[in-house]
């Protein structure tokens, strides 16, 4: 089982949203510990959230959600109701974009769900590596919180980067920090050789090796991420495995064209 603070990284929401489920009944923990009152959930319980998200992205309300669910809705009949919302959503503004993407990220986990490749993960050992890093706080894990924050921060490390006349090395690296108030630390890095200096606009840091890593390859928009955070949670409880913090997103190749991102998602890992 996991926490609540890895559940809601894999699951891609807020550890607060996951509390507001469970008080409204939405998605009650698999286990509350009677001592501490700690919540622990369940990779199979990532299908019921899949399914709140989609409909809350639809714009219904959380009451509406919950009789939906209530009635055993099909993956059938959430596509017919994606594709009524799809004809109104593309009539607004260009701000909705992001919703469709996370909408049909959703759908696709949903219609893999008992066909999740485990081939697709491999433990490894990650070693040190320095990078070069600015950050920034996100409200949540909630990929909508994530994207608006990661991706200017990488436009300005780049810039920062130029005017110290530091070339990057190697890959990009994102790595995130939970902080007590539910938000998020993101850093936005890229691989360097340079030397820590005061007179640079950013932080040269040496991120630590991971001794055992599960990874998975992620292509695509990191809009779409969610699916594969989903392969990795089933595959880490599947085979015994326990996450260790955040995971780390080495992206491996950035074309223009987004379709063709290559990201490496790493998840510190340990048995028992």
């Amino acid at each position: 089982m996991f926490s609540i603070g890895d559940f809601a990284q894999l699951g891609r929401v807020s550890v607060r949203m996951l509390r507001h489920y469970d008080a409204l009944g939405l998605l009650r923990p698999a286990h509350v510990d009677p001592a501490s009152g700690y919540r622990f959930y369940r990779a199979e319980q990532l299908s019921r959230l899949n399914r709140v998200l989609a409909l809350k992205d639809l714009g219904l309300t959380l009451q509406q959600v919950r009789a939906i669910l209530d009635e055993k809705v099909t993956v059938t009949e959430l596509h017919g109701m994606v594709r009524l919302r799809r004809a109104e959503l593309e009539e607004r503004i260009a701000a909705d974009t992001a919703r469709l993407l996370r909408i049909e990220a959703r759908l696709r986990t949903m219609e893999r769900e008992g066909h999740m490749a485990v081939e697709e993960v491999v433990v490894k050992r990650v070693p040190p590596v320095r990078v070069a890093e600015v950050s920034a706080v996100a409200a949540s894990y909630d990929s909508e919180e994530i994207g608006p924050v990661i991706q200017p921060l990488y436009e300005e490390l780049f810039q920062r980067l130029g005017r110290a006349g530091v070339a990057p090395s190697g890959y990009g690296i994102s790595c995130y920090e939970p902080a007590e108030d539910g938000s998020v630390v993101v850093h936005a890095g890229v691989e360097v050789a340079a030397q820590p200096s005061p007179e640079h606009d950013f932080a040269i840091v040496d991120l630590p090796e991971v001794e055992k890593a599960a990874t998975i390859i992620h292509r695509g928009p990191m809009e779409q991420v969610d699916a594969t955070y989903q392969i990795l949670a089933h595959w880490v409880e599947e085979h015994g495995y326990r996450s260790l913090g955040l995971a780390r997103e080495v992206s491996l190749e950035c074309p223009d064209d987004h379709e063709g991102w290559v990201t490496e998602i790493q998840l510190a890992v340990t048995t028992g």
